[in-house]
């Protein structure tokens, strides 16, 4: 059997991301991913990821009928192949607040605190133009400016600032207040997942396994509850088990890495008796505290044919793919959220809702866009307080999990949306949309009303932003799942390196914060 220090379970976002920095140390590594390679071509074409989701290479969770939602089902795509979610999501690089670590670290996270993760952000980033004390510029992970900008997301920064909102050229900086275009990982026109960056500089390392196609069932612990491997199902559908002689870091993502612990015996006692899965340490808060970000569309209808729609058909679509392909140039090269922007809507003293802007009418996993040429404007409320769950249908490793996301059933959420949308429909309104918009779609074409008929636009129509955290949360308290260096509590050798550990969501988009989660555990498990 072939020796290991570490095993790396899944290859997403944070799992490349310490895959690379322990293969660097000289350590024995084996990174292990459920999917395929990342190697469809609408991966790395930013402007084709809407192509991934719903591919082989992602995988949709599916909650509960949500009460509070409409009673619909919540939709929760997730990566699946190297890269994980930074290999199908729009590529939008974003940190969040600096009041959201302080609050971790508040919270019981000592050491998670603003300077903390400062100095991980910097060392994960190599940022194409900025520099100084809020920027890195040699770490693995590229950030950059789209090669591509849209007439619509222009538009929408100028009607944003004759509402009143101040433009930002950077919302990684001093304030992320204000409207602008976002910064990207992206680089020469192409994506940069985790996978094209940090694994891509050390996967032809001879210390270096990488095995894609295998599903793990459970890790394997021996009898002091140090974890010593996995039990997986590979490609060829048999199980096998496999070693590790230091650590096992679970980076399988906030809906995967709980069902994993739970399989493995570490979970709620009564629901792992109730599954007849034996009890190795009873972690009542294992698959509880989940979080995520909604937001919801107001529609409004293009007087010309600008939008996005059929650009992906014809002549268009070849023009497009040879300009990418030959020049790394054109409509391919954008991200699609090319802008967008964080306002305080509440007067709480920082950005509540963030604004996802897209050149086209949007749908959603479950329901087909309008039809016809128009524009996207998304608010999403930022820091929520509703809360869900996730628990094991089965000691079956095959079934999914019983998911209830709680979307909305927090009245503060729906109030956040609602003043999102009220704003949304004023910027739609601008004069700088006067040549461009004929009319707005959706809530209502009618500008004045009802907060009552807003708030049954959000109920009906809002979606997840893919940003699922919280079920393995991190603290210092006894019910903590993990202690603050990751460290899965009442076992050894077991780390968990995904957003599941953030006690809450941070103001903004996950996926650099979950690559600053993978750095700060390489720090811990290499000591530096």
């Amino acid at each position: 059997m072939q020796s290991f220090d570490y095993i790396v379970v899944g290859g997403g976002s944070s799992g490349c991301a310490i895959t690379h920095r322990l293969t660097k140390s000289g350590a024995r590594v084996l990174l292990l991913e459920d999917g395929p390679a990342d190697d469809s071509l609408f991966i790395h074409m930013p402007a084709t990821f809407v192509r991934v989701i719903g591919s082989k290479r992602s995988v949709i969770y599916t909650s509960e009928p949500q009460p509070d939602a409409g009673n619909r089902i919540t939709y929760v795509p997730q990566g699946r192949t190297l890269g994980g979610g930074s290999s199908l999501n729009a590529m939008v690089y974003i940190r969040g607040q600096k009041e959201d670590y302080e609050e971790w670290e508040r919270q019981g996270c000592t050491g998670w605190g603003w300077d903390n993760v400062l100095k991980a952000f910097k060392r994960s980033e190599s940022h194409m133009r900025l520099a100084g004390e809020y920027h890195g510029t040699d770490g693995p992970l590229k950030v950059s400016d789209t090669r591509h900008r849209h007439p619509l997301s222009c538009a929408f920064i100028k009607a944003a600032q004759q509402v009143g909102i101040p433009y930002n050229d950077d919302f990684n900086g001093a304030s992320q207040a204000g409207v602008g275009f976002y910064h990207t990982t992206t680089f020469d026109g192409r994506r940069g997942s985790t996978a094209a960056t940090y694994l891509a500089e050390v996967k032809d390392s001879p210390n270096l396994t990488i095995r894609t196609g295998c599903y793990v069932n459970k890790i394997i612990f021996d009898e002091n509850k140090r974890a010593t491997g996995v039990e997986l199902r590979n490609g060829a559908g048999q199980t096998e088990v496999v070693k590790a002689s230091k650590e096992i870091v679970l980076a399988a993502g906030a809906l995967s890495t709980p069902k994993i612990l739970m399989l493995s015996g570490v979970g709620p006692k009564a629901h792992l008796a109730e599954h007849n899965i034996p009890l190795l340490h009873d972690a009542p808060e294992i698959g509880q505290n989940y979080q995520d970000h909604l937001e919801v569309s107001v529609y409004a209808r293009t007087k010309d044919p600008i939008s996005l729609l059929g650009n992906d058909q014809g002549l268009k679509a070849l023009k497009h793919g040879f300009q990418w392909t030959f020049f790394k140039t054109g409509l391919l090269t954008s991200n699609v959220v090319e802008c967008g922007g964080f306002v305080d809507t509440s007067g709480c003293g920082r950005p509540d809702v963030q604004f996802h802007v897209i050149p086209t009418l949007m749908g959603d996993v479950d329901r087909e866009p309008m039809e016809g040429h128009g524009l996207s404007i998304n608010p999403c409320f930022l820091r929520p307080k509703s809360r869900g769950f996730a628990k094991l249908r089965s000691n079956d490793p095959k079934d999914s999990m019983i998911f209830e996301s709680g979307a909305l059933s927090h009245e503060d959420d729906v109030q956040t949306l609602v003043r999102g949308v009220k704003l949304a429909r004023q910027i739609l309104r601008a004069p700088a949309y006067d040549g461009l918009v004929t009319e707005e779609l959706a809530p209502s074409a009618k500008y004045d009303i009802s907060d009552d008929e807003i708030v049954e636009h959000v109920r009906s129509h809002a979606k997840t932003v893919y940003h699922p955290v919280g079920t393995c949360r991190m603290g210092s308290d006894a019910t903590a799942v993990v202690d603050t260096e990751l460290r899965v509590n009442g076992v050894q050798g077991l780390r968990v390196c995904d957003a599941s550990v953030m006690p809450t969501l941070v103001s903004g988009n996950t996926n650099a914060p979950t690559i600053m989660i993978a750095e700060r555990c390489a720090e811990f498990m290499l000591n530096k």
